[in-house]
């Protein structure tokens, strides 16, 4: 049996990528991979609850996904709503909060409805918070924080700016994954992941179980996050006073 990580980041983001290539490798449709995709999602959020990961963040549909064939995109939303419906109340069980972060507006009174919902009726859950990115893009994000401020006449700093962000509600990634071997992370959290530790797995997402979650998790472990210090300064205990 292979070891557990012995560290875990509190804020964990995945770039959940691979459904239509995984389905495309089987000669199945594309809509079979995101079958399978949620329940890939449905493991990995269990497992990080066991293993204490407070906040998951996951990129369920972008704001470049709109560009995906119509039947896609429609099956896509229909898929959410079905999700929520089965999954809604077994996160009430866990304890699990969802939250959805994204632009609304646009979406159908159905699958505007079931995020609502969702959110209500797990809004007092506290075990594992899961923000669902959906219809969301790290560029609109920085927009729409930059509109927000403007608007206010607001002084911009650092920290004003980072408030008027979409995941103003938690802190920073420590760890993001990106699945499906492609190297990038395609607008994701572009402000929020900039001392994030990355890492990439060839595996495409129907297929990231358990193992492979635990494998990055390890790696993570492993390495020395500095945030412009060196590694001495790191090391160094802090001095406390006489």
């Amino acid at each position: 049996m292979a070891d557990h990580p012995t560290t875990v980041p509190h804020h964990l983001a995945i770039v959940m990528d691979g459904n239509g290539r995984w389905a495309t490798q089987r000669h199945l449709p594309r809509i079979a991979g995101h079958r399978s995709g949620v329940e890939a999602l449905r493991g990995c959020v269990r497992r990080c609850a066991e293993l204490g990961v407070k906040v998951l963040t996951v990129f369920a549909f972008s704001s470049e996904n709109w560009n995906r064939p119509i039947d896609e995109v429609s099956f896509l939303m229909g898929l959410l709503v079905r999700a929520l419906e089965r999954e809604t109340p077994e996160f009430q069980r866990a304890g699990i909060r969802i939250r959805f972060v994204g632009e609304r507006s646009g979406l159908s009174a159905q699958v505007s409805e079931g995020i609502s919902v969702a959110e209500r009726l797990t809004a007092d859950n506290r075990h594992l918070l899961l923000n669902v990115c959906f219809n969301y893009g790290g560029r609109w994000d920085i927009l729409q924080a930059a509109r927000r401020l403007v608007g206010e006449q607001a002084v911009v700093t650092e920290d004003s700016f980072a408030a008027a962000l979409a995941l103003s509600h938690v802190p920073d990634p420590d760890l993001v994954i990106r699945t499906g071997g492609e190297m990038r992370i395609s607008n994701f959290m572009l402000w929020q992941a900039a001392y994030a530790e990355l890492y990439f797995s060839e595996c495409l997402w129907p297929d990231f179980d358990t193992a492979e979650l635990e494998r990055a998790l390890r790696e993570y472990a492993r390495r020395e996050r500095r945030f412009g210090k060196t590694s001495l300064q790191v090391k160094q205990p802090p001095v406390t006073a006489a």
